[in-house]
């Protein structure tokens, strides 16, 4: 069905498109008709971070920033999803348009911003939720008005607000749409920050009688030193994760698109090859204790394929589904599942 939609939705204008298609997955939802959409896969179950994943594809952060599409989402056959980001405060983000599809590349820039109803809009919507069927993660951030130098602050209200509800949490500090954010990547702004937001899950661990795991996620543009510094921090307090990785702001593989020289993130196909660098470098400098999810460029079974090839335990999934449609997610699961059937058996043929 989504290949008799994808026409409608891409004579909109991105971001309205992106909106319709949420509300398009809820009415399929709600109405009983979400298998009409996909067909869901069969379980595969992957242990990472403590936890039982009923399959090993996930939804990035992005597409559902406030956590009010979660069991519509869930019903497409992931085997997570992680909704966010979000900040304490409500904000709209950056000024429009601040979206724009790439459709050749297979490809999306955005620049959106945080923009989202804020961690306690996000509470209720995750209160209301059924959560059939596979995990969350919540996906936190600081606000835009916020200075580095109080961003802990802002990562400490909201981690102490999600952590009850949340079966992981992920540190966002890779976005390259708030300014200055990425400087929280460096190793001694990391290391601080960190260092204060695993003491404070080691306390609402004990407050809560359950460890919920943290994640961190990083950019893809980093260079091999800082990813090595990065390695060196995480492994050094303990991370339970590792998500690999943001979007990237290079444009190298797009430099001749008209879209080139708008700010903001780029996602889907051109970033598999970076992203794929990043995290593959990263798991050879992490301990085997640090699991990592691989996302950035997924638009076939073949490149999850590749994803976990170079290392990751689990992967996530958003640009592709633009392009690819809900179906996306069960190739995915069962390229990944002949994969395992198969270690040795040599390149996966997409499906």
């Amino acid at each position: 069905m989504y290949g008799l939609a994808r026409p409608f939705l891409f004579a909109l204008d991105a971001e309205r498109a992106h909106g319709a298609g949420l509300r398009a997955i809820e009415a399929a939802y709600r109405s009983g008709t979400s298998a009409l959409l996909t067909r869901r896969p069969a379980p595969l179950v992957t242990k990472a971070f403590g936890l039982a994943f009923p399959n090993p594809v996930g939804l990035a952060a992005g597409l559902d920033k406030n956590g009010a599409h979660i069991d519509a989402l869930l019903a497409l056959g992931f085997g997570f999803v992680e909704v966010g980001t979000v900040t304490p405060r409500p904000q709209p983000g950056n000024p429009k348009p601040r979206m724009f599809r790439l459709p050749q590349q297979r490809a999306v820039i955005n620049r959106l911003g945080f923009n989202n109803g804020g961690v306690d809009a996000l509470i209720a919507n995750v209160q209301r939720a059924r959560r059939q069927g596979g995990l969350l993660g919540i996906n936190i951030g600081k606000n835009k008005d916020t200075p580095n130098e109080s961003a802990a602050d802002d990562y400490l209200f909201c981690l102490e607000r999600v952590y009850p509800l949340a079966d992981y949490i992920t540190v966002n500090i890779s976005s390259p749409n708030t300014a200055g954010l990425r400087e929280l990547q460096e190793e001694q702004a990391l290391r601080q920050l960190i260092g204060t937001l695993r003491e404070a899950q080691e306390r609402l661990g004990a407050q809560h009688g359950k460890r919920v795991p943290m994640l961190v996620k990083v950019a893809p543009d980093l260079s091999d030193a800082d990813i090595d510094a990065v390695c060196r921090v995480l492994a050094d307090l303990s991370v339970d994760g590792v998500i690999a990785t943001n979007t990237t702001v290079a444009r190298n593989l797009i430099h001749t698109h008209p879209h080139a020289a708008q700010a903001g993130g780029l996602s889907g196909a051109p970033l598999m090859g970076q992203a794929t660098l990043v995290l593959r470098r990263m798991r050879a400098r992490l301990p085997d204790t640090i699991p990592l999810i691989g996302v950035g460029g997924i638009t076939s079974g073949a490149d999850a394929v590749a994803k976990v090839s170079a290392g990751a335990a689990l992967t996530q999934l958003y640009t592709g589904l633009v392009y690819r449609g809900p179906a996306l997610v069960h190739d995915c699961v069962e390229a990944i599942r002949r994969r395992r059937e198969h270690p040795s058996g040599g390149p996966v043929a997409p499906l």
